[in-house]
């Protein structure tokens, strides 16, 4: 199993068992990676609806094996993404995810439906 790269919205999935979340199944999820962007956007949310900045950070790093760092590289891909990603609506944190997957030349799981309209060289896997 290669690794996979999973957004935000993949995450909050498999933490409150959102529908779709069953396609990322435990041997999946073993090989996920995610951005520390993602991450971020993850606990902000989770913190928002009042769990406990603890009790976000746990859930929101739980369901990936590893969490990436945002480096410069991922940061150039992320702004070469501007014009692709705009007219659909990705946030910054959209693009930090598929930069860390083109970086990684890994598949990316969404649950975001926009993001099969992209052309970026890497799978895209939508979970619902």
């Amino acid at each position: 199993m290669s690794r996979i790269v999973l957004d935000a919205s993949a995450v909050l999935a498999v933490i409150q068992a959102e529908p779709g979340h069953e396609r990322l199944t435990p041997e999946l999820l073993s090989d996920a990676v995610c951005s520390t962007v993602n991450l971020a956007e993850v606990h902000a949310k989770l913190v928002s609806r009042g769990l406990t900045p603890e009790e976000a950070w746990e859930d929101a790093t739980s369901p990936a094996a590893e969490s990436v760092p945002f480096d410069s590289e991922q940061a150039r891909i992320s702004g070469d993404l501007i014009t692709q990603t705009k007219p659909l609506g990705l946030s910054l944190g959209d693009r930090a995810c598929l930069a860390l997957a083109i970086a990684l030349d890994a598949p990316v799981y969404t649950a975001e439906r926009a993001w099969k309209k992209l052309k970026t060289g890497v799978p895209i896997h939508l979970i619902r």
